[in-house]
């Protein structure tokens, strides 16, 4: 079975959502209209339109460390998270958690990055050098 995940979300500015899903992270665009506009988020499907994004809150206690809920997130192979993490900190994203690795040695290990897009919304992108890993307990 192919499958893709759609999720649309609010942003405060369509310009500034172009700039950082397309310029910043190498989004695809899609679609668009006045009050829209999807990207290829990594293989799936994101549709940002106008509007007041989810409050967030840092409720999350993964790793013994607090993340912000609800987040964004995508799974990558660990090359090509990689080459994110240096793109981003080139491009001086502030980090909520800077890209590190969590788990190490155990199943599931994996490496991670927090950050917010211009609007607020939080993202997180984690990378697995074994995507058999992902599900691992």
């Amino acid at each position: 079975m192919r499958s893709a995940f759609h999720l649309a979300y609010n942003v405060r500015n369509l310009d500034e959502a172009r700039a950082f899903y397309g310029d910043i992270l190498g989004c695809p665009e899609g679609r668009s209209a006045d009050t829209w506009v999807d990207f290829n988020f990594f293989g799936h499907q994101i549709s940002l339109h106008i509007g007041e994004p989810f409050p967030v809150a840092k409720t999350g206690l993964v790793g013994g460390i607090k993340v912000p809920m609800p987040h964004l997130g995508v799974v990558l192979e660990l090359e090509t998270w990689k080459l994110l993490a240096d793109k981003l900190q080139a491009a001086r994203v502030e980090f909520l958690l800077p890209p590190s690795v969590r788990f190490a040695g155990e199943p599931g290990e994996q490496w991670t990055m927090f950050f917010h897009d211009p609007s607020g919304n939080p993202i997180e992108v984690k990378g697995f050098a074994d995507f058999d890993g992902i599900f691992a307990s």
